[in-house]
């Protein structure tokens, strides 16, 4: 254990006053904002702020009728908050790593508990796997990010990536699948048989497969969420 003054502590552990970029890594696990406008963040993700900032729970109307609907028929799911106004703002989720993506007129498909922010710029779409939804606990959830800007993903520990090849198609544990290239739409593979031969339990007979040319990012944790409400 590593013991430290105080002066030293805090020299060792404080914010980069020279960081100001939109998004930055503060630490590995901990995003900062540069705020100026306005940024979408997963709700509860706030650790702390600095200046004039306001946070405002996503309203069922805020993206349109259709996302509403969508986002209901989820069931389970992310729900979002908005901050707006000027000053630094911090953001992170239970310890997990975090990754900023640039897109440039790029699409990405993040699983909806792995998102933690983005720019407003950015287009996104609700997608509910409903092949899965008796199979797994509210579904699948996920959102398609894309368009100009910035995206904040998060995972447990270090993330893998994995290339999708013609012919070559990666599966994959749904539970333990952070996101995809937008172009790829996964399909859904059952085998009871996997039950007693892979990991701990039942949930690794259902895998997700991925065809075509792209990319998945994966996690060495299978995370099992359960349904919550949607936001009011």
């Amino acid at each position: 254990m590593e013991n430290y003054t105080i002066e030293e502590f805090i020299r060792k552990t404080q914010q980069d006053e020279q960081e100001n970029d939109y998004f930055e890594l503060e630490t590995e696990r901990i995003l900062e904002v540069n705020l100026t406008d306005t940024v979408w963040a997963k709700a509860g993700s706030m650790i702390s702020y600095t200046g004039q900032i306001k946070f405002e729970r996503e309203r069922m109307l805020e993206h349109g009728v259709s996302k509403m609907f969508k986002k209901a028929l989820t069931g389970e799911g992310t729900s979002l908050m908005k901050a707006t106004g000027q000053g630094r703002l911090y953001l992170a989720d239970q310890g997990k790593k975090v990754t900023i993506f640039e897109l440039n007129n790029e699409s990405i498909t993040v699983n909806g508990n792995d998102l933690l922010a983005f720019e407003p710029s950015i287009d996104w779409e609700i997608k509910l796997m409903r092949k899965v939804a008796g199979m797994m606990a509210g579904g699948l959830f996920n959102v398609q990010l894309s368009g100009k800007g910035r995206v904040a993903i998060t995972s447990h520990y270090e993330p893998l990536t994995l290339l999708v090849r013609p012919g070559e198609p990666v599966i994959t544990d749904p539970n333990a699948t952070v996101a995809w290239s937008g172009n790829l739409t996964p399909e859904f593979r059952t085998d009871v048989s996997f039950r007693t031969l892979i990991g701990r339990g039942s949930g690794e007979s259902i895998q997700m497969e991925f065809k075509g040319e792209g990319f998945v990012i994966v996690q060495p944790f299978e995370e099992v969420y359960s349904a919550g409400p949607t936001s009011s």
